[in-house]
């Protein structure tokens, strides 16, 4: 769950009664919204989970050690404050930030690891520049005066001097992330970054206030696998589905923030080794803490389907029966509408031509999709099956549409999957 700092929350507890005063102040920048107090919003998200790696090597098994990582992700919302949120979730012991920066990053001709002069800001936790996470918490980080604007891209570079142990990070970024020997937070050229790596580590959300937007509450969160996640993508062009969303809304003069809490790999009703907590356990730590937040599109259960079968790469899975989808997603509609979010239910995808295929798996997605489009469960639905489908053959995506694996869309079909969502059931 999200939390603040120890320190914030032992200096909370020892106000005195004349200091009351200032508690609404204070609560808000700890991500609390009090009568006349700024409210935060999330403007960038991604999932945590624990260190693995079945696609191949990354940095999260080993941890770093007098390293700094630097990751470049792009916020959907502007404001004219910015803080960070660390997370030491799935960590084996607690975590030392020797040291953070926040930047914007530099564009044109130069490396997409350098940062723009003069838009360094440290960051700092409680107004110290270093801290320790404990194993299992989260964490914000002191605001900083850093305007920012939707679509524009910031980079996080973080100064591990000790052992991390097994990092806490979200794998299938479709994004380039950065490692460095010694201490590199404030390097402008981003020339010591050698070493490279397609995921987020520690880094699970941005959230900014003030400004124009101040008084907005209606961001939406995209919650799924790794088809909200964007797999498939172009790395480093931000074509996610959720990115396209954001843009079309912002084009047409309805801009909401998006915020991506899709896992690749991820199912509602079984945990995995490899793709995170289910979603009926994680959707209360990654959906509900968002700040500013009033909907939430759920895409998932193509991997409860498939996932009972040999191709899954951390090994099958139990066998989920379409009843039991249901009953997952009618807890996560329920839980939702607890908070006063609005659920839009979207169908799952083709796969026929992937390995997920088989005649009694498309029974089961069939069964599953006719269910969303007609119980009423859902406020709204997307129908993103029939987005993407290729109409002379309904169980396979559309060519043009496919990254070429049967099961992901590439940046068309995520394209067209933005297209689909009604802006009014939003």
């Amino acid at each position: 769950m999200r939390t603040t700092n120890t320190l914030r929350r032992s200096a909370l507890a020892l106000l005195t009664t004349a200091a009351l005063a200032l508690a609404p102040t204070a609560l808000a920048d700890a991500g609390h919204h009090g009568p006349g107090s700024q409210a935060w919003r999330g403007a960038w998200a991604a999932s945590p989970h624990s260190a693995t790696a079945p696609f191949g090597p990354n940095w999260s098994q080993q941890g770093f050690d007098n390293q700094t990582v630097r990751q470049v992700v792009r916020v959907t919302a502007s404001g004219t404050r910015t803080r960070i949120e660390l997370t030491n979730r799935y960590g084996t012991g607690p975590l030392r930030i020797t040291g953070a920066t926040v930047a914007r990053t530099a564009t044109g001709d130069r490396p997409r690891s350098a940062i723009v002069p003069g838009s360094v800001r440290t960051l700092r936790f409680d107004h110290r520049p270093s801290v320790t996470i404990p194993a299992g918490e989260t964490l914000l980080s002191d605001a900083v005066n850093l305007p920012v604007e939707a679509f524009e891209q910031l980079t996080v570079t973080l100064y591990l001097a000790d052992p991390t142990g097994p990092a806490t990070f979200h794998h299938l970024a479709s994004a380039t992330s950065y490692r460095a020997a010694g201490d590199h937070r404030a390097d402008l050229s981003g020339a010591a970054f050698q070493e490279t790596s397609s995921s987020w580590y520690f880094l699970s959300g941005v959230e900014v206030t003030g400004g124009r937007d101040t008084a907005r509450r209606d961001g939406i969160v995209t919650f799924g696998d790794s088809i909200t996640d964007g797999v498939g993508s172009t790395t480093d062009a931000d074509n996610r589905y959720p990115d396209e969303l954001a843009e079309r809304l912002a084009a047409s003069g309805r801009p909401r923030a998006v915020l991506n809490h899709g896992i690749g790999g991820n199912e509602v009703t079984n945990d995995t080794t490899w793709a995170g907590e289910k979603a009926l356990n994680r959707f209360r730590k990654d959906v509900l803490t968002e700040p500013g937040v009033r909907t939430v599109v759920i895409l998932e259960g193509i991997n409860d389907i498939g996932g009972s079968g040999p191709s899954f790469p951390g090994g099958p899975t139990p066998e989920v029966s379409v009843e039991k989808l249901i009953a997952g997603h009618r807890t996560l509609i329920a839980e939702a509408h607890a908070k006063g979010l609005k659920v839009v239910g979207a169908t799952l995808t083709p796969v026929k031509g992937s390995p997920y295929f088989t005649e009694a798996n498309e029974a089961k997605r069939e069964a599953f999709n006719d269910w969303v489009r007609t119980s009423g469960a859902y406020d709204a639905v997307v129908d993103f099956d029939r987005a993407v489908a290729d109409p002379a053959d309904p169980e396979r995506i559309l060519p043009a549409y496919d990254s070429g694996d049967h099961l992901h869309p590439g940046d068309a079909g995520y394209r067209a999957m933005a297209e689909a969502l009604d802006p009014d059931a939003l």
